[in-house]
């Protein structure tokens, strides 16, 4: 069973994907920080991690950074999340370590046709 973590300041889009996403065969874990986000990697690796790209206390680029220099038999892929389409920053977290962007406010069709997309998901 795969497991995706959201981390994102917002307990609505944390829900919204967990709504969408859990099910059989995956299970959504939340992080409502980077800080939280990181502990949470250092002690169990997901395969698919969601970072919002305007958390308060750890900036997405920095986190995805660190959470690729972690030890673990585990690369997880790595989706940023934002509310308006900004290239430069699609492009300096690609060049940190994501695969991706996800566009919020998403919605259940648009949330599965990237993960689809990433080969994450059916």
């Amino acid at each position: 069973m795969k497991r995706c973590m959201f981390v994102d300041d917002s307990s609505v889009i944390r829900k919204v994907a967990k709504r969408i996403l859990g099910g059989s065969d995956m299970t959504v874990i939340e992080a409502a920080s980077g800080l939280d986000a990181l502990e949470m990697c250092a002690a169990d690796m997901p395969d698919i991690i969601v970072i919002d790209g305007a958390l308060a206390d750890v900036q997405a680029v920095d986190l995805i950074r660190r959470v690729r220099a972690m030890e673990s038999p585990i690369r997880p892929q790595i989706l940023i999340s934002l509310v308006e389409l900004d290239i430069a920053s699609i492009m300096r977290a690609k060049r940190a370590g994501a695969q991706g962007y996800l566009l919020k406010p998403f919605n259940r069709p648009q949330l599965l046709e990237r993960f689809r997309a990433l080969k994450i998901a059916a």
